[in-house]
This record gives C-alpha cells, structure tokens and sequence, in this order.
C-alpha cells in the first residue's frame, strides 16, 4: 500500500506563494523603493535575497496550512541539506501521517487508524479492521525513489520547495513592519489579480530568511511558516520490530 501523492495542492499553494518571483504564476508591476530596514532596496531586490538566504539554509522547519479546494492539508516537517526530514502531514479532517525519512534512500511513514480505513472503505469493514489490526502502531519502509512516495515527500525537499522562485520579478510592494514567531520582519506584497494576493514576510535582523508566506483569495489560499533555521533534524530510523517493509 502507498500513500497517494499530494503534489497537486502543494505545489498550488506553492505556486502562488513564490509568484512574488516566478513570471509564469503572473508578473508584477510598480516596484517601490522607499527606506526601511533594507535601506533603499526595492521589494523585488529584498525579496531575492531572502530567497537566496533562504535556499543556503542547512537546516528549517516548514508549517503548512492550505485550504485546497477538496480537502484542507495541513503539515509539520523539520529537513536539512543532508537529505534528513521528520514530521506530520494531516489531509482532510483526519488522515494523519507521520513521516521519517532519515537519509536519501528511505522513507518510514505510519499511518493513523482513519487513514488506514480510508486506503480499503471500499473493502467493507471486515478489510478496514484487517487493515487496522496489521498496520496500526507500525511504521512502513519504502524506498525514496518509488513513484508513490513522492508526493508525501514534496516539503521534505529544499530545491523542490523553493523551486518556483525567479529572480528578477518587479513589482513587489514593501509593506509594514512586524513580526513572525518573535521574530522582527518586513511584509512584501504582490497585489495579484482576481482577489489572490500573496505576501513574504521577510527577517529584518540577522540573515534575511523568509519567515511566512500568506496567499489570500484564489482556489488555494493557505500559509507556509518557516521557522527552527539552522536547528539540527532528528531523523532516526525506527526499531525494525516496529518496521513493516514495502519495497
């Protein structure tokens, strides 16, 4: 049994949270340039430093929180440059996964007990209790590499996560100071078309790492905090007796 993929509402939210740097999620006009805490950069300039920042970090954890348009998808996920990452992914009201994937080679997923029901409701109750009682507590081993697990794995991957990014947008409109997790940070907003519109919190002390990201409107709207830079990631494989191995 695998998990099925999520990259569609993902990559979405994704999609229109980084179009405050990517030409094809739509362009920006009007860039301003007033003083602040980066001096006389404009939006844009602060925004690709942030995003530049943000991509050298060895370690991060990511809090998602999307309304798709068929189920809401909420996750926790703490990854590092190593390959490392550990968290949670919650899709719909229940449905929760967690996920250890302590290298490039392998994945450990458990899956709550509505989760379980839900891969064989069209099984009937006798297959949903089989299920229940074989998988319940126990974690699955497969390989990063197959198909299937890829989409679990989406926010496990910096590249992939950042990926949207483009240097060069214009446009970008500095906004008002403030802050995120206690810490201080500048808003920068891409007014958007349609009612969607997008905002990078961005910090002001220390390395200009982007701390959130909000998009209101839009099929998709939801918010991807970042937080924990340069905090180790546990990421330990569990014991083989709690193991059960799919590949």
């Amino acid at each position: 049994m695998h998990a099925a993929p999520r990259r569609t509402a993902v990559t979405a939210l994704l999609c229109a949270a980084f179009a405050l740097g990517a030409t094809a999620c739509g362009p920006f006009s009007n860039d301003a340039k007033p003083a602040g805490p980066f001096g006389e950069l404009s939006g844009s300039q602060i925004v690709d430093k942030a995003f530049a920042a943000t991509r050298t970090a060895k370690s991060m954890s990511v809090d998602v929180d999307e309304q798709g348009p068929v189920e809401p998808l909420k996750a926790y996920l703490s990854l590092d440059a190593q390959g490392r990452c550990t968290g949670t992914l919650t899709m719909g009201a229940a449905s929760t996964v967690e996920l250890i994937k302590p290298d490039d080679k392998n994945v450990y997923m458990r899956f709550d007990e509505a989760f379980l029901r839900e891969q064989v409701k069209e099984d009937g109750p006798e297959a949903q209790d089989a299920m229940v009682k074989e998988l319940k507590g126990r974690w699955m081993k497969g390989p990063v590499s197959d198909p299937d697990n890829q989409g679990m794995l989406e926010l496990c991957d910096l590249k992939k996560l950042l990926g949207g990014f483009e240097q060069g947008a214009s446009g970008i409109v500095k906004g008002a100071e403030t802050t995120v997790g206690g810490q201080k940070a500048l808003a920068l907003t891409e007014p958007g078309d349609g009612g969607e519109a997008s905002t990078v919190y961005v910090a002001t002390q220390g390395t200009p790492y982007v701390l959130k990201i909000v998009t209101k409107g839009g099929e998709e709207p939801g918010t991807i905090t970042f937080s924990h830079y340069g905090k180790p990631v546990v990421a330990k494989a569990p014991a083989a007796k709690d193991v059960v191995r799919t590949d």
